[in-house]
């Protein structure tokens, strides 16, 4: 067997190395709220359900930074509303050692596909403890949705970009 040199940086450990850690996953927020009860537990249940979701993460000092997915949820029977839910499902995360470009790419989706779990799993044992039937959410493909807000992005200044063009000439 060799014999391995304990100076030798081992590749991951140098402080130059890039790094990715999940510090803590937590609930930052719930809200339930079920204002047509009970008469909503008399109507036939065929459930509309409107989605709304929002990632946001806040630099929390030492290449830590906080994470929120926020799930806001409406369920209406007819035109009644059976439920809102909304969680803010919190993490902290280290990223150390790597681009800008892909810090904020790994806090829009890594980050978000971490929490997302979490989110499903509370919306489902809150529902059902309202006295709802459960309520699973789809998997959600946060790389489309980064690369669709990035184009958005780029689209909102190329159209500043050409404003401001006309404008001078």
């Amino acid at each position: 067997m060799a014999e391995q040199d304990s100076n030798t940086a081992q590749p991951g450990n140098g402080p130059d190395d890039a790094q990715f850690l999940v510090q803590k996953v937590y609930v930052k927020d719930i809200s339930f709220e079920t204002p047509n009860t009970p008469e909503i537990f008399k109507m036939e249940w065929r459930p509309e359900v409107e989605m709304n979701m929002t990632n946001k993460a806040t630099p929390i000092g030492d290449d830590h930074f906080d994470v929120v997915l926020t799930v806001t949820l409406t369920v209406k029977v007819g035109d009644k509303v059976a439920y809102l839910i909304e969680v803010n499902q919190a993490g902290i995360f280290m990223i150390r050692n790597l681009p800008e470009d892909v810090i904020d790419r790994m806090l829009a989706i890594v980050c978000a596909n971490i929490l997302f779990p979490f989110v499903r799993e509370t919306v489902s044992d809150v529902v059902t403890r309202g006295g709802f039937p459960q309520l699973l959410l789809a998997p959600v493909n946060f790389d489309a949705l980064f690369e669709q807000e990035q184009a958005e992005a780029k689209a909102q200044l190329d159209a500043a970009a050409q404003a401001n063009a006309d404008i001078t000439h």
